[in-house]
């Protein structure tokens, strides 16, 4: 990372009539929130396959070891607090630089920094579905039924399944918000990608999908993606340090 990439990645957002940006894990594990892939991620101490989406519909004790995960994981998420990464695309927002953000995180750190329109691909976890009947609560009381005993809640209406309001594997991605990130990423001018390693689709084809409607694309990320070819500007840090850098260079 250089000065240079810092000026050349302002720049192009400064003259950006439609940005968007597209954030992963990496910009969250900023702020204390594990990611998932990584050698020392989340599914490095659980086998993601024990959580898909048809073990848990199908299994009590699947939901039974779901929903103990859940008690160590969710407290990471609930006390994480936005960092500069987060604030700086607010701004980008308040400023009227930045159109949306699509991500693929669903710890809500994105809303709790300022950001209005987020599109979230994989859910968010701070709020509890019923599976039978849709009625939700806050993610905030199911936990404290948890640490109460509950092992596998259920619906108080219609006794059905809870889970979080997240996609699990096997579980479809939100149709709305599936299709207006594509939408979004076709009729962008640059597309900003942060802290993805860009290997998880269909979210990562919202990349190509940029680039093929003509897009530029700027990478933020720590290692080497699959896309880097294809980006006009690729710079190697933090987000929650570059982020900023790149905002406070923007042309006046």
């Amino acid at each position: 990372m250089s000065a240079q990439d810092i000026q050349r990645a302002a720049a192009m957002i400064g003259a950006s009539r439609r940005l968007v940006a597209l954030t992963g894990a990496g910009i969250s594990t900023e702020s204390g929130i594990p990611d998932f892939r990584s050698p020392t991620g989340v599914w490095s101490r659980y086998d993601p396959q024990e959580f898909s989406y048809p073990r848990l519909v199908a299994s009590a004790e699947a939901r039974r070891n779901y929903w103990r995960w859940g008690k160590e994981f969710y407290p990471q998420i609930r006390d994480a607090q936005p960092n500069g990464g987060h604030r700086a695309l607010a701004e980008l927002e308040r400023r009227r630089k930045l159109r949306c953000v699509i991500t693929q995180n669903v710890d809500g750190l994105h809303q709790r920094a300022g950001s209005a329109d987020v599109i979230e691909l994989h859910g968010n976890a701070m709020t509890v579905g019923c599976l039978g009947c849709a009625k939700e609560w806050p993610r905030e009381e199911v936990h404290n039924w948890l640490l109460g005993g509950v092992d596998d809640p259920a619906c108080d209406s219609c006794g059905g399944i809870l889970k979080p309001k997240t996609v699990a594997f096997g579980q479809e991605m939100p149709e709305a918000e599936t299709r207006r990130a594509f939408a979004e990423a076709a009729a962008c001018d640059l597309l900003l990608a942060i802290g993805s390693s860009l290997a998880v689709f269909p979210a990562a084809a919202v990349v190509p999908a940029a680039k093929q409607a003509g897009a530029r694309l700027i990478l933020i990320n720590l290692t080497r993606t699959d896309f880097d070819s294809l980006a006009d500007v690729t710079i190697a840090g933090r987000a929650g340090e570059l982020l900023p850098r790149i905002v406070a260079a923007l042309p006046t």
